[in-house]
């Protein structure tokens, strides 16, 4: 079965909001609800992005590692739950409720299967 990476959308200066202790409760209910519904495979929140160190492959094959996020953007992953759904449509279900639960927006894409060998 497919695999969808739910991923958490935190604007760069991300806060908690006033209601964080409700956050966290819904947040809890969820990965109960997708832990009975048998969809998580796991769940996990990030550090901010300007904890991030960044590693870069140069021409010449050197590496070149750098703090922070790899790139600068106006919104950055704070977390993901990777689930296992039968399509798109029923990764998008629990992607709703991860919104509502996060209070943030969030992004769905299925992960690229790799053939085995």
């Amino acid at each position: 079965m497919p695999q969808y990476p739910v991923a958490i959308q935190h604007p760069e200066n991300y806060e908690l909001p006033v209601d964080a202790e409700a956050m966290r409760r819904d947040i809890s209910a969820l990965n109960r609800e997708m832990i009975a519904a048998g969809v998580r495979d796991f769940a996990g929140g990030l550090q901010p992005a300007g904890k991030a160190k960044s590693v870069r492959w140069r021409a010449g094959g050197e590496l070149v590692v750098s703090d922070g996020p790899y790139l600068e953007a106006k919104e950055y992953i704070g977390g993901l739950w990777p689930l296992t759904c039968a399509d798109m449509d029923a990764a998008v279900e629990w992607a709703r409720k991860a919104a509502v639960a996060c209070r943030v927006p969030v992004e769905v894409r299925e992960f690229l299967a790799t053939p085995a060998k």
